[in-house]
């Protein structure tokens, strides 16, 4: 079909319009079903450009980029959801069920906040001792 490009680039390449429109679909739906369609392209290019290196870079990379923007859209509102969470648990009225589930959340998350800045403490003292360790080596080591 004239004006229609069905080439696929090597891999390094950039991608052609319709895989640029395809991997946009893609993202956007999150199916090959509702994705080829969307994009106007034919089920066989949309699997076809799949199996390129760099269609499926990147694929991935849109993909990671999805996920960074809901972490961050979920890291704005951690203080809403901790006051929301408070609120359950110090609301007499609240039906107990409620409350105890509240009252956990924070006690889970709390408990985990000070798992992780131990783990973050005993990971810094271990690469102290371990460039400790290998700076001695190197004072050890005889001249060459």
């Amino acid at each position: 079909m004239k004006g229609i490009d069905n080439t696929v680039k090597p891999s390094g390449e950039n991608l052609t319009p319709r895989q640029e429109a395809a991997l946009v679909a893609l993202v956007a739906h999150g199916t090959i079903e509702a994705a080829y369609k969307s994009a106007g392209v034919s089920k066989a290019s949309m699997w076809r450009w799949l199996q390129l290196p760099e269609f499926q870079a990147r694929y991935r990379a849109a993909r990671r980029e999805l996920v960074d923007a809901a972490l961050v859209e979920l890291q704005r509102n951690a203080t809403t959801a901790a006051r929301v969470l408070t609120e359950i648990a110090e609301d007499g009225s609240a039906p107990a069920t409620a409350r105890v589930a509240a009252a956990k959340t924070i006690l889970d998350q709390a408990n985990a906040a000070v798992e992780r800045e131990e783990l973050i403490e005993r990971i810094e003292r271990l690469e102290e001792l371990l460039s400790e360790r290998e700076g001695k080596r190197k004072w050890a080591s005889p001249a060459g």
